[in-house]
């Protein structure tokens, strides 16, 4: 059911006002043979759904609780006949209903006038939905009963008149009395002047199901658990509160009943008079007869409606799996139509695995029966519904069973198809690597498994990647252009060297020597108006968190330079000690002459541990406070700032050395300097690791201030230093100057003197390709190839690993949309180690790696990257030592050998692949999908060995003899099994399932859009467990010794079965019915019994409302 947001979040008033105005009505543009403006509305007394052109004729109705879905969107057939733009409904407006009981569901297409519109009948629609369904049965029998009277009364003035009444009756499946007789009923419940208002024709209708008071006579008998009162009028008391409770415990076995006050709620439920709603309710006759009768009294254990959570954790081969067969077909297998929505129905009905037949399309893959008249549809599709539709009933895995008629080409379109739409849904990889058994339902929560022919290709794995750990430090780099070596950061990571910019020559940074106290959060540093701020600190940290005696911090002292003060609360005040150093005998801290430590933190972690003892006192420090961010005070950080944002302000100011910090979005110890250097917008991610923030991996810095400070100092980046704060009044100033640049020298280059950047495409490889001449690119799956030109007869250019402009094969890529290409420059930027000050990329795998023995430029330990391909391309690196360009050699040439390996198993792989594609007929796409379906259809009679990850498909009458059952039973407890029907259904007939559930099988597919007998016996068997489509086989039939032969002999349980009565029987025909009841004890036993049926001379009265005589059953039960 679409839904615009969980029912249980609106308020009652809410509620109240949206069904209010459903039942108001209005008016919207109604899609059938043409579009009209008709009036739709809510008619709440008979819970229905009505669109009317005038105010006295209802074009049609609909009932609440026939509703399948209400889908949002212009997401049915209905609408594809106004395709033509004359149609102005936006998406978001439309809306479709798909009510009915038969497989192929009605709809009613809307179009409202508003999105507010649209999304307030989806949300009330789906609450009255949720309401009719949850509805006690008086309540649906009033909405019923009303619904009968204005069937034969259209004006709906409440009111019908006795010839209207006896029209009526018939149509209830009740024969009209006699004159007389139905007119000492009328007088009965005070009807005058011909005419019944709805109370009265309530009344008539409780003395029609009052006739059938013999019934009562079960009641009456000895054995019965409660007295019966008077039964001679329906308004005669008859049950009271605590005979009620006897009758649900001792007859009807409810164990909740021992809760009084629930026995009196449900009887409330039934009694019409609101004065009789006591804490001693009594049931009237008739409100006994409508309790029997209910569906507060099915005989369904609610208890199997839910889950249970407990039984999904078994190997899927334990389990029943509901299965559809064809499922695509809304009719016979011949000339019936195929459809999106038959998936739908059966997905929403609980289905778990469904069944897609794959032929070749005209440039795309189709959904049809092979060689019949079924009309086509495509694959797209299907997965789109399956997509949409999959987990709304249940989020257990669901199978696909894909039937397989298209060629290899058509079959990697499917593939792509599939990931694109399914994503993370789709199972891809084994849920364990080394396990010996199918996953669980659990395990499997939410995935997508697809049954389809895997290839398997020996000797083509690629071998183990054993490769190191990344390597990272200094090395020199060699400058042609400036004739010098120059220092940079240097890593190797993911098979490519990423170095940094040069590193200047610095001053050693005293920073190293500072003591530990410097990173603790109760370490305060020098603070401006130190005794009153630290005071005051202190004593704002107490308010909050309730004045903890021993709450301290520290701070350099006002007055001795090398000293520091303790500032603690004691008894509701701020206290001060002085820290004092001395340099005898090494420099030492202390608070009392006879404790001496070797630094402040240690100090510290004292007192935190063994109290503080003076003359006055004694106390342990036990909470720090906190120093206050002070970057908070400065103009240039900026806690609510986008990405974006944050580019568009320094895009403002034409200066490089321009800066500002901003908080990272949803990351509250993550922050980003953003600058401008060589013109550009870059930015650098600051990490705070407790109390330091790191920039980088390793400089560290006590504050986003003394980052800024440094910086303004040293080069953060290309010599570039931070020089000009992007204070908020600095943007408005720019922003206000249309000629930004004028407020400073000519420097930069005027934007008419820029030429338009040429459009960078990006594509992304569906498959793996392998140059075959010296002017094209090899690449594998999923690379990005960048600067895309498309040229002529199906090949483009492109750049990738190193190479520029070369081509490559169109059909072998997929174009990615811009904001996808802005997404993979980011993801690669993510995957940089160096982030946005990496200067240079080398792809080690494109170059050959020589050790410079005799030295280079004047440096003796030298490594020269020699390109491969372009001989005027190398590459010179320097180390400090031997052993230290020893481990750069043997990490590169690591790299190199490593992609030898790879280039070698790729050219294996593809000459393999293309042969066993070709053999197969299976697409290795589609194959890579396969993860746990595998089918096995050569010597799938035998059982010597399998594999838990197979699946065998039988036809109906093709499955193993009975002399193969206990290796059948062994091999279902293990894999997995799929029963079709056989190919002389073309009628879309089923066969009888539970002699292939009793030995083990899993998936019985079978014809969903046939209401036989098989399908109520399927629909029996996945009620349990919550309409899961999970239901874990017994016990005993996972155990070696189960043989169902043996067990068909056993006599487990006598069943008894007591016909007594029944209400609201369908009408067959235009006569009334003569019905009768047929108990069939399916599964082992082949038995069956029914019900005499009544004759005319006998059961005029009795069947004019479907009762039926009383009659014993007994059988033995299997």
């Amino acid at each position: 059911m679409a839904r615009s947001g969980s029912q249980g979040e609106m308020t009652e008033y809410k509620k109240i006002v949206i069904k209010r105005d459903l039942e108001m009505g209005v008016v919207m543009t109604v899609f059938r043979q043409k579009a009209e403006r008709l009036t739709v509305q809510v008619i709440m007394e008979t819970r229905q759904v009505a669109w009317t052109r005038t105010a006295d004729k209802t074009d049609g109705v609909l009932d609440l609780s026939e509703i399948r879905e209400v889908r949002p969107g212009r997401n049915s057939k209905d609408f594809e006949r106004f395709k033509d733009g004359k149609d102005k409904h936006n998406d978001n407006t439309c809306f479709t209903i798909f009510y009915g009981s038969q497989f192929v569901l009605n709809t009613l297409s809307l179009g409202a006038d508003s999105v507010d519109e649209a999304q307030k009948w989806l949300t009330g629609l789906e609450l009255l939905r949720e309401e009719t369904l949850a509805a006690p049965t008086p309540v649906l029998i009033e909405s019923w009963l009303r619904k009968q009277m204005y069937s034969v009364n259209q004006t709906k003035k409440n009111s019908l008149s006795v010839k209207e009444l006896k029209a009526l009756l018939p149509l209830l499946n009740y024969k009209v009395p006699g004159s007389r007789a139905l007119k000492d009923k009328l007088q009965e419940v005070g009807v005058k002047k011909d005419r019944l208002d709805f109370e009265q024709f309530h009344k008539f209708y409780n003395l029609m199901m009052f006739e059938q008071n013999e019934i009562l006579d079960e009641f009456k008998r000895e054995a019965c658990s409660f007295i019966l009162g008077n039964t001679d009028k329906p308004d005669a008391s008859a049950v009271l509160l605590h005979d009620f409770q006897r009758f649900l415990i001792y007859d009807q076995k409810e164990l909740w009943a021992n809760d009084l006050n629930q026995v009196r709620e449900l009887m409330t439920i039934f009694i019409d008079d609101t004065m009789r709603k006591t804490n001693d309710p009594e049931f009237t006759v008739s409100e006994f007869l409508s309790f029997l009768f209910s569906k507060e009294n099915s005989i369904w254990d609610e208890k199997f409606s839910d889950i249970n959570n407990l039984d999904m954790n078994n190997p899927l081969s334990h389990y029943w799996i509901s299965s559809s067969h064809n499922t695509y077909l809304t009719g016979d297998q011949l000339l019936s139509e195929s459809s999106t929505e038959a998936y739908v129905r059966c997905l929403r009905w609980g289905c778990r695995c469904v069944e897609l037949d794959c032929w070749e399309g005209p440039g795309e893959p189709i959904i049809y029966h092979g060689w019949t008249r079924t009309t086509k549809i495509k694959f797209e599709d299907v997965v789109k519904a399956i997509n949409d539709h999959a987990f709304v009933a249940s989020d257990f895995p669901l199978i696909l069973s894909i039937e397989e008629h298209c060629p290899i080409e058509q079959q990697r379109q499917m593939a792509r198809i599939f990931k694109d739409v399914f994503g993370d849904k789709l199972l891809a990889e084994p849920v364990e690597q080394l396990a010996e058994q199918l996953p669980s339902p659990t395990q499997l929560r939410g995935k997508i498994i697809l049954k389809h022919k895997k290839v398997n290709v020996e000797g083509g794995a690629t071998a183990k990647d054993f490769r190191k750990g990344q390597k990272q430090g200094d090395l020199d780099i060699w400058d042609p252009v400036d004739q010098r070596w120059n220092r940079h950061y240097c890593v190797i990571s993911d098979d490519k060297l990423y170095y940094a910019e040069e590193c200047e020559e610095e001053d050693e940074d005293p920073r190293k020597y500072q003591d530990l106290h410097c990173s603790e959060p109760w370490f305060h540093g020098r603070i401006q108006e130190g005794r009153l701020m630290a005071e005051r600190l202190i004593h704002d940290y107490c308010a909050e968190t309730g004045g903890q005696d021993g709450t301290f911090l520290v701070r350099q002292s006002d007055r001795y330079v090398t000293d520091f003060t303790l500032s603690f609360w004691r008894t509701g005040r701020v206290q001060h000690c002085r820290i004092r150093s001395s340099t005898e005998g090494g420099h030492t801290y202390f608070l009392t002459p006879n404790l001496h430590f070797p630094s402040v933190y240690s100090l510290i972690e004292h007192y935190r541990e063994n109290p503080l003892r003076c003359q006055d006192f004694e106390l342990r420090l036990t909470e720090a406070v906190p120093k206050p961010d002070p970057h908070l005070q400065e103009r240039w950080f900026y806690s609510n700032l986008s990405r974006g944002q944050a580019e568009d302000y320094l895009l403002r100011i034409p200066r490089d050395g321009a800066f500002l910090i901003r908080q990272r979005e949803g990351e509250p110890d993550s922050f980003a300097i953003t600058f401008r250097g060589d013109g550009k917008v870059k930015h650098c991610r600051i990490q705070k690791e407790g109390s330091v923030y790191l920039l980088g991996t390793t400089t560290e810095f006590e504050s986003l201030v003394e980052l800024v400070n440094y910086f303004k100092k040293k080069p953060l980046y290309r010599k570039i230093k931070l020089r000009y704060p992007v204070t908020p009044e600095l943007v408005e100033r720019f922003s206000a100057n249309e000629n930004c640049s004028s407020i400073y020298m000519e420097t930069y280059v005027k934007p008419n003197d820029i030429g338009p950047s040429q459009p960078q495409n990006t594509v992304r490889a569906l498959y793996s390709y392998q140059a075959k001449r010296p002017d094209e690119l090899s690449f594998t799956k999923g690379a990005l190839i960048h600067n895309v030109s498309k040229e002529v007869d199906g090949w483009w250019k492109g750049d990738y690993g190193g190479r520029l402009q070369l081509f490559f094969p169109a059909n072998y890529v997929e174009e990615v949309s811009n904001s996808a290409q802005t997404d993979a420059k980011a993801q690669e930027m993510e995957d940089n180690p160096l982030g946005e000050l990496c200067k240079g990329i080398v792809e080690i795998s494109m170059y050959n790696i020589q050790n410079m023995k005799n030295g280079k430029y004047g440096k003796p330990h030298v490594l020269t990257l020699q390109h491969k391909e372009q001989d005027s391309v190398q590459f010179d690196l320097a180390a400090g030592s031997l052993e230290e360009l020893f481990e750069w050699y043997q990490v590169a040439w690591d790299v190199t050998q490593r992609e030898m390996s790879k280039q070698y198993h790729r050219e294996q792989e593809m000459k393999q692949q293309e042969e066993v594609e070709k053999k197969a007929e299976v697409a290795m796409e589609m194959s890579d999908l396969v993860v746990y379906c595998q089918p096995r259809s050569k010597e799938k009679d035998r059982f010597d060995s399998y594999s838990y990850k197979e699946v065998r498909s039988f036809m109906e009458n093709k499955i193993p003899g009975k002399s193969r059952t206990k290796d059948f039973l062994r091999y279902n407890r293990k894999a997995l099994s799929r029963i079709y029907p056989k190919n002389q259904r073309v009628e879309s007939s089923n066969f009888d399932p539970y002699p292939l559930w009793a030995v083990g099988c899993h998936m019985v597919a079978l014809n969903y859009q046939t209401a036989d007998k098989y399908t109520q016996l399927n629909s029996a068997l996945f009620s349990l467990n919550g309409n899961s489509g999970y239901v874990l086989q017994p016990e005993m039939m996972r155990s070696d010794d189960y043989d169902p032969h043996q067990e068909k002999k056993k006599v487990k349980y006598s069943i008894r079965v007591k016909v007594i009565a029944a209400r609201h029987l369908p009408k067959p025909g235009r006569s009334i019915a003569s019905p009768f009841v047929e108990v069939e004890l399916c599964g082992h036993s082949e038995e069956k019994f029914k019900t005499i049926v009544y004759r005319e001379s006998d059961a005029l009265r009795d069947r004019g409302s479907g009762l039926l005589r009383v009659s014993n059953l007994s059988a033995g039960c299997r």
